[in-house]
């Protein structure tokens, strides 16, 4: 694969936790001293090569964002802009909406407070839109983007519940839209990935399931957001080095020793379960519970732990704990 490193479309990127602290009344809240400081620590991290994240994703599936209000999200943005700034990396963030027309102004909003590009979702309907709904709604997206100076990038998640799937087809013809940066594939199939690069090689495409990394480089994927690598930056980014090497064997260790928690990445509650593996890594495992979403069992728990610590042992015995 041809590789350049001034692309921050060729690195692995984390897509960080929105930590939580208690208010005085017992409600919880943002931390946002914390969470920058989280998110500081996973860029600060170098890979065995020398490398880097080159991105920092923020207030996604991991970062609690269909719990947050509008108001909280853009907060929490707004002050990891900052830390995106400080280490010159853009600041990518989600976006999803029912109306082409909203989504325009959703755009707008996340411009204002620092995002550089934004992961567009498909719409939040029902029912199913033809491609042609689908495309007028990228489209527009692609126009406010223009006009709010950011990019975007189609994020197909057929996997997840909620998401409607973007036909093969369809990416193709987004991606020829000037404002399109790249494509997320979130999907364990990475043979979409394959078809798509064997048609057009010029394709920037991020991978955006940490059990298929590997694979998904393999296929052509240049890069891709991660929720593992949040919390063990140094073996993410090194699996990247020698994905953009074409040196599989080293890049597949590192993808077999992280196997017992990157399964956790494929679940229906990815974040509880790798927000409490984050805790457990920071020796804050309360606060690695802190969610707005669900709560989970003792036997939940336990397994998390458990696959934590077999990472852990997993990599260390390959020297890639930071």
């Amino acid at each position: 694969m041809e590789t350049n490193s001034t692309d921050w479309r060729y690195t692995v990127m984390p897509a960080v936790f929105t930590w939580l602290k208690e208010s005085e009344s017992g409600v919880l809240e943002i931390d946002f001293d914390a969470t920058q400081k989280q998110a500081s620590t996973v860029l600060k991290a170098q890979g065995k090569g020398g490398s880097r994240m080159g991105g920092l994703v923020a207030s996604g599936t991991l970062g609690e964002n269909s719990y947050l209000s509008t108001e909280q999200r853009l907060s929490l943005l707004k002050s990891l802009s900052e830390v995106a700034k400080e280490f010159n990396v853009p600041l990518i963030s989600g976006a999803a909406a029912e109306t082409k027309e909203e989504l325009a102004k959703i755009i707008e909003g996340l411009a204002r407070v620092g995002v550089d590009t934004v992961m567009v979702m498909p719409p939040k309907t029902q029912a199913v839109p033809s491609d042609e709904e689908m495309y007028a709604y990228y489209a527009l997206a692609a126009t406010a983007a223009k006009e709010a100076s950011v990019t975007i990038m189609p994020y197909n998640n057929p996997d997840a519940a909620g998401y409607h799937a973007i036909s093969t087809e369809l990416l193709r013809r987004l991606a020829d839209l000037p404002e399109v940066t790249a494509l997320k594939i979130s999907t364990t199939d990475v043979s979409t990935i394959e078809t798509l690069m064997l048609e057009n090689k010029d394709l920037k495409i991020l991978a955006g399931v940490d059990t298929v990394t590997v694979h998904a480089g393999l296929a052509g994927a240049c890069g891709g957001i991660t929720g593992v690598g949040t919390i063990f930056p140094k073996a993410s980014v090194t699996m990247q080095e020698h994905v953009l090497k074409g040196e599989w064997a080293e890049a597949n260790k590192i993808s077999q020793a992280m196997n017992s928690i990157s399964y956790l990445d494929a679940q229906p509650l990815l974040m509880e379960y790798l927000k409490f593996a984050m805790g457990i890594h920071h020796n804050d495992a309360d606060g690695g519970l802190r969610t707005l979403g669900k709560k989970l069992t003792q036997q939940q728990i336990d397994d998390v732990r458990a696959r934590y610590i077999l990472a852990k042992e997993r990599l260390e015995a390959l020297d890639l704990l930071d």
